[in-house]
């Protein structure tokens, strides 16, 4: 049941087509992230497993120091004393990390573009207002130089 839901969740994340690329990249780093959270807390509690000192030893325990160091809080509650306990640790953190880079990036991303065709929008309208505005102002010329002009004829010529 897990698989499908995780399938169904990646593609949910990845599978739109007309989604932009920078939001396909934050969806799918945090379908990884949540995979090596899962799979980071199962491990160091493997590694950590009859080692002096562990304080890793449960699976809860485990998942809550991942969700932690992922995030870069680090209460200190918990943390690994094995070397390999420290090598997932630092999978965990670099994952996290990089996820929560390429969340704010696509946030940023999708603010400035919002912002671009806002103002894009108020350029063209504001363009068509200026043609407008030229072109009633050169009928209004040309009326002028024909009055103008009518004016300076003989009255005998019409």
């Amino acid at each position: 049941m897990l698989p499908g839901f995780l399938t169904r969740a990646v593609e949910l994340l990845l599978g739109k087509e007309g989604r932009s690329l920078h939001l396909k990249a934050a969806g799918g780093a945090t379908a990884v992230l949540g995979v090596v959270m899962l799979l980071g807390s199962w491990a160091v509690v493997a590694a950590e497993h009859g080692a002096r000192g562990a304080n890793l030893t449960t699976y809860p325990k485990a998942l809550w120091w991942s969700i932690e160091t992922a995030t870069t809080v680090g209460y200190g509650d918990f943390y690994p004393v094995t070397l390999w306990g420290r090598v997932v640790g630092s999978v965990v953190m670099v994952v996290g990390i990089t996820t929560y880079g390429l969340v704010t990036a696509a946030l940023a991303t999708w603010f400035v573009g919002r912002e671009q065709r806002r103002r894009h929008h108020l350029a063209h309208g504001a363009e068509e207002l200026g043609e407008e505005a030229v072109r009633a102002l050169h009928e209004r010329f040309d009326r002028l130089e024909r009055m103008v002009a009518g004016k300076g004829e003989d009255p005998g010529r019409r």
